[in-house]
């Protein structure tokens, strides 16, 4: 669950697509899991119906998951990307940087903890790359401390 006041920043694009992840869960999602609940209540003693238990969950996780999005929304930030400046990381940038052992170039956009994918090249503000990325500028260094110990990161540009 997220804390309580706290900020959601998103960007237009992730605005959208937490709307409709929304959307999607209060409809087909409810539908889908009470269809679940229907069908396993029909198994007939509910003490011992995995089934049941399973859709039971399903549902209460969902539930949740729709709880968190409709608080992140009464506290979104949205980031105008048209304004996003380039001399220095802030949420929004996207950023080359180069392992400075491996020489490996990768590109991450930094992003509110809501819009976080890292495998989609999205990095929240908060993880220890993000955090360490923020304020500073093309040329500079970054030391980032990760369980296998510290990474060096170069930054090579910033773009929007």
């Amino acid at each position: 669950m997220i804390e309580m006041n706290k900020e959601t920043i998103l960007t237009e694009k992730g605005l959208q697509e937490l709307e409709r992840e929304l959307e999607h869960l209060k409809t087909v999602g409810r539908q889908e899991i009470a269809e679940k609940i229907k069908v396993a209540r029909s198994f007939g003693d509910l003490s011992e119906n995995s089934e049941y238990d399973e859709a039971m969950s399903d549902q209460g996780k969902m539930e949740a998951r729709i709880l968190e999005i409709e608080y992140m929304l009464k506290n979104v930030k949205i980031i105008d990307e048209d304004n996003i400046n380039t001399d220095k990381v802030i949420v929004g940038s996207k950023v080359t940087i180069k392992d400075l052992e491996t020489k490996e170039k990768l590109t991450y956009q930094i992003v509110g903890f809501a819009q976080a994918d890292p495998d989609n090249g999205r990095i929240s503000d908060e993880s220890p790359v993000g955090k360490a990325l923020l304020d500073k500028k093309v040329g500079e260094t970054v030391n980032v401390e990760v369980p296998a110990g510290v990474i060096s990161f170069k930054i090579m540009s910033i773009s929007k």
